[in-house]
């Protein structure tokens, strides 16, 4: 599972909500829910399309999407 905060952080910073991000992206709020509660994945167009709307640059793209998150 990945960790998502950093990614949800940047949807609000560009967007205001999930929801209008959803929306400029072209995907479901429901499947933006799920990928951020790790219950779906991202194919590669996907996720370039939303590295293009969040302006990620590629050298972040990494901590954005890869990062695994930490069991307690």
């Amino acid at each position: 599972m990945y960790e998502t905060s950093k990614l949800r952080g940047r949807i609000v910073e560009k967007y205001g909500s999930q929801g209008k991000f959803a929306e400029k992206v072209g995907c479901s709020l429901s499947f933006l829910s799920q990928y951020l509660n790790g219950k779906k994945k991202l194919d590669q167009p996907t996720m370039d399309k939303w590295v293009d709307a969040l302006d990620i640059d590629s050298v972040d793209i990494y901590s954005y999407f890869f990062v695994h998150k930490v069991r307690e």
